[in-house]
């Protein structure tokens, strides 16, 4: 069946931005105007379409990515006139929530950074930014909040280039600043868009440049077809030969596209999407600039026999679709989210995955437009969906066709660094309590569930408070489960402090066949972040590889459980040198059992350190109540990083260990009366220093 939007026309984006810089304001604003909802919501009064969570209203946050589709037709210059299908993804800015920027990012072909405009980049910029450069995603900047006190446009396109290391491209600049804001300019037209009489923001006044902006203007147009000339060897010649006033502008934004797709540059707009300004320019910006699925590369993936496969963006390949995001919905099941690479996916389709190993059956196809569900009879590439009727899908499975399988690249999970004790209020809602928390780890897979081999206790672990927060107030509102909880807790590890060999030795019989297994381990520290090294060194097959491998699993097992509290043992290199096995008593099970015991043993023997989480901080706080500010960070083992002055403010970066911020926030207020604030997320694990060690523990 044919198409009713070609390729070329289809834009999947995501709008991304640290907490409150505004991106769901700017998502209900771009529903309302390509026609898609017909009543502005505002995220005060929880009546956004996007934030549709009790938790989202509640605490006007978003916290689960939401999708939605669009029309947007361009007014002018390049795409004019032609209608495009805008497929929307609304991103959280909290840090706890940074695994549906994640799985958003991995998926999408392009992006809309929003930076406030009187804060600039800010923590939670840079995380987002940096899982875009991750996944190389192009993007476009808008900065918003131009009408809030203290906007400075110049300061924040600065912040992009210094913090983000991104080559900032104005096309734009706010027609004022603060109470002064009326809308924006064009540089590539020098005229002035002025959002003034019409309270719904549909409707403004094409004007001159007001004189005392025209230096400005020009200036940074200089600057801009400059640089277009550099991006689009076309334009070279006809720069140099004929000046910078021969190039038309349609040849600019073909230049500003084809910077734009190689991530050469950045394209920076403006406006206040509350104020109801820019918008529309930033739509026809995202069509112009932004990558359809045909403008990117094939995926890669690997095949069963480990080959390299490549997927090219067409329907005629074979099908190659993503599953990166799984939600649970009462009525229709569970909806798994899939972005079709290769090929169509079709209801009713047999589909391989390849992380299961199984086959697998569509059942129906939806668009969706937050909780709204619209069926869909053919997905195509290119296309973002909802698949109803697939049994064992997870976040990162792989579907496509049974005749080409192919396993994509995972996706990343981030650390998951405090833990809560959980329990069901009634013994008779425990086995509701489970099943619950099975279908929100299934959802969310930074959440994650263990139990406490001492105490017997459910310990939830996730990426931050808030995050545990919001999960156990929806075991309540949407699994109707009550649960009582402990106090939040840091997730320790520990690493091994030096080196060391044992030489084990299973023997045990209790008639019949015995356990028989030998090992000799040289254990020593990995660097940070490098898992189990496992080498099997033995020679002459005293061992052999199947036992070796038990060896193996062994190790993981112990390093997985922890030697002292449950703390997981992480970064490890461990040699398997040589061994020895019995014709009749060795088996999978005795070396791994042996491989459990003698790293245990020689990782007591070598030494154990503990390791924290440790926190970047950021903090803004009035001048005057710098000193109190710094005041709580040194009190709670954290080292400033820098110090400086942004606006009439002054910011400080500070390393922290998570162990000591439980309360920070509440205990910043209090000193600053209230008028400072700080964001935080997670940097690294280090080692704890022994005399901070007994304390942390007993803290945490």
């Amino acid at each position: 069946m044919p198409r009713n939007v070609s390729i070329e026309r289809v834009r999947n984006l995501g709008i991304m931005a640290h907490i409150d810089a505004g991106k769901t304001t700017l998502s209900e604003r771009v529903l309302y105007y390509t026609g898609r909802i017909h009543r502005m919501g505002d995220v005060h009064e929880g009546t956004t379409r996007l934030d549709h969570m009790v938790q989202e209203k509640q605490k006007g946050i978003t916290i689960t990515a939401a999708a939605t589709s669009a029309p947007w037709t361009v007014r002018d210059g390049l795409f004019e006139g032609a209608e495009h299908q805008l497929a929307l993804i609304d991103t959280p800015g909290h840090v706890d929530f940074t695994i549906e920027v994640e799985r958003s990012l991995r998926v999408l072909d392009g992006a809309v950074a929003v930076f406030d405009g009187s804060q600039g980049v800010e923590p939670q910029s840079e995380t987002v930014w940096r899982q875009a450069d991750r996944y190389e995603v192009p993007r476009v900047a808008f900065i918003n909040k131009m009408d809030k006190v203290g906007a400075d446009f110049a300061m924040s396109v600065r912040s992009i280039v210094e913090r983000l290391g991104a080559d900032a491209l104005p096309v734009q600049l706010p027609l004022g600043e603060g109470s002064e804001h009326r809308g924006v300019v064009d540089l590539l037209r020098r005229v002035a868009y002025v959002f003034e009489g019409d309270a719904t923001g549909r409707t403004w006044e094409t004007v001159p440049v007001p004189a005392e902006m025209v230096a400005a203007m020009e200036a940074a147009r200089a600057r801009l077809v400059e640089r277009c000339a550099e991006l689009d060897a076309t334009l070279t010649d006809k720069y140099l030969s004929a000046g910078a006033e021969a190039i038309t502008v349609p040849e600019l934004e073909r230049a500003l596209r084809l910077g734009t797709l190689r991530r050469a540059v950045v394209p920076v707009l403006c406006g206040s999407a509350y104020k109801k300004r820019g918008v529309q320019m930033l739509l026809d910006a995202v069509v112009k600039y932004l990558p359809s699925p045909a403008d990117v590369r094939a995926v890669v993936g690997t095949s069963p026999d480990g080959a390299s496969v490549q997927r090219a963006p067409s329907d005629d390949e074979p099908l190659c679709a993503l599953a990166f995001k799984l939600v649970t919905d009462r009525a229709a099941g569970t909806l798994t989210f899939v972005r079709v690479y290769s090929g169509r996916l079709l209801p009713g389709m047999q589909v391989w995955n390849a992380a299961r190993n199984r086959r697998e059956r569509v059942g129906r196809l939806v668009r969706m437009h937050a909780t709204e569900q619209t069926d869909v009879e053919c997905a195509y590439a290119g296309d973002i969906v909802a698949a109803i009727g697939l049994r064992d899908v997870r976040t990162g499975d792989t579907l496509s066709a049974p005749d080409a399988p192919v396993a994509l690249g995972a996706i990343t999970v981030p650390e998951a660094v405090v833990t809560l004790a959980i329990e069901a209020k009634s013994a008779g809602e425990t086995d509701r309590l489970t099943a619950a928390l099975v279908r929100m780890t299934v959802e969310d897979p930074s959440l994650r569930v263990g139990v406490d081999d001492e105490t017997g206790q459910t310990l939830l672990r996730g990426v931050g408070e808030l995050h545990l927060e919001i999960v156990v107030d929806r075991l309540r509102t949407e699994h109707k489960v009550e649960a009582r909880t402990g106090r939040p807790r840091v997730a320790f590890r520990e690493a091994l402090r030096g080196s060391a060999r044992v030489d084990h030795r299973l023997a045990r019989q209790n008639g019949g066949v015995g356990l028989f297994a030998h090992v000799v381990l040289e254990v020593s520290p990995a660097d940070r972040d490098a898992g189990l090294i496992f080498e099997d060194a033995t020679r002459g097959g005293v061992i052999t590889a199947e036992f070796a491998n038990a060896v193996r699993r062994g190790v993981a097992g112990a390093m997985a459980k922890g030697l002292r509290g449950g703390r997981p043992v992480v970064d490890a290199r461990v040699r398997l040198v040589d061994g020895g096995m019995h014709s009749v008593d060795s088996s999978a099970m005795a070396f791994e059992l042996a491989g459990s015991l003698a790293f245990q043993e020689a990782a007591l023997e070598a030494g154990l350190v503990v390791l924290e989480p440790v926190m970047a901080v950021e903090v803004i706080t009035p001048e005057e109540h710098l000193g109190a500010a710094l005041g709580t960070i040194q009190s709670r083992r954290g080292t400033v990083r820098d110090l400086s002055a942004r606006g009439n403010a002054s910011v400080v970066e500070a390393d922290v260990p998570l162990a000591a911020l439980f309360g920070y926030v509440e205990d910043l207020r209090g000193r600053t009366h209230g008028r400072a604030s700080a964001t935080m997320r997670f940097a690294r694990y280090e080692a704890v220093p022994a005399a901070a060690e007994r304390e942390a523990l007993t803290a945490a």
